[in-house]
């Protein structure tokens, strides 16, 4: 299975060329407004697009995803999408779970405070293959740089106890755009696949990974 990962769009998915695969990825941010009509316009481009299965979660640009759950999901649905929102689908076998929340700076979309954010994790289910959240987890690949003298780790450190009791094979994570990479750990490879960098710019390529399912 061939999996093709993209994140932080922020409503310029049409500069964004994608390989060919059987899964598409987007791992929130789809947006820049967090509006309806932007959303309907990644929808339209989003199901246009060749990939077999197509899978989304929200970010914290995402408000009409937060705002209106019920909505985005029967057009989701109407649309042949995977709208994982605290949910899960399996494709040939593979396990994918996602979630849209992060936490909590400023008053943003999806955002929880630390004493209830690990609500969010629990739900994630011990034999996810593919865990796809916004953000990342504290200490990996989550580096913002504050002042010339202070870099923050901003992820999530529950997030980061959860992945790594569960040991899914891959986490796929976007939210920090200056820090697309890869980390790998002993059971986890850990994915930050945000597409636009630091300047909101389209200008990181997409993310391919392959799941052998032999």
């Amino acid at each position: 299975m061939k999996i093709v990962c993209i994140s932080d769009t922020h409503g310029e998915h049409d500069a964004v060329t994608l390989p060919e695969g059987d899964v598409l990825v987007h791992a929130g941010d789809i947006t820049a407004h967090g509006s309806r009509d932007d959303f309907l316009s990644f929808v339209q481009w989003f199901a246009s697009q060749p990939h077999t299965n197509k899978i989304f979660i929200g970010g914290n640009h995402d408000t009409y995803l937060e705002k209106y759950p019920d909505k985005v999901a029967a057009v989701a649905a109407e649309n042949n999408l995977a709208y994982l929102n605290d949910s899960g689908v399996q494709i040939n076998g593979v396990t994918f779970w996602g979630s849209p929340i992060t936490p909590r700076f400023h008053d943003w979309s999806f955002m929880r405070d630390e004493d209830e954010i690990g609500e969010h994790w629990q739900l994630i289910p011990e034999d996810t293959q593919v865990l796809i959240t916004h953000g990342p987890v504290w200490g990996v690949l989550d580096e913002v740089r504050r002042s010339e003298t202070f870099v923050e780790n901003t992820g999530c450190k529950v997030l980061e106890e959860r992945v790594r009791l569960l040991k899914p094979a891959y986490h796929l994570f976007g939210h920090i755009h200056e820090c697309y990479g890869a980390h790998s750990s002993e059971h986890t490879e850990y994915l930050n696949i945000s597409t636009m960098n630091e300047q909101y710019k389209i200008q990181n390529p997409p993310v391919t990974i392959e799941i052998n399912q032999d």
